[in-house]
């Protein structure tokens, strides 16, 4: 459980419904600390991934709808904007 989860809002490339669902996953598993929960739990487990997607994706699509400009390259060959940040990145 030790790798990242994925930064999700990078620019002009939208983040798919997968991607959105495994940092979801990642991060259910990193706040129960279980990679596989057990019967009894999979139901709690599973509900958890589904409403963090779920609020993963309403706040990706608010950030798109309130901030454009996100989405728009601005001519530079290359993409610095994660440069020197390490908060992006969260351990699981």
């Amino acid at each position: 459980m030790c790798r990242s989860i994925k930064t999700l809002r990078s620019g002009a490339i939208a983040a798919t419904p997968e991607e959105i669902e495994a940092a979801a996953l990642q991060f259910v598993r990193k706040i129960s600390g279980y990679r596989k929960p057990a019967p009894k739990n999979e139901d709690a487990f599973n509900a958890a991934v589904a409403e963090i997607t779920q609020t993963s994706e309403r706040l990706l699509a608010a950030i798109v709808l309130t901030h454009p400009q996100a989405n728009h390259h601005h001519g530079h060959s290359e993409d610095h904007s994660h440069a020197g940040h390490t908060a992006d990145h969260v351990h699981a």
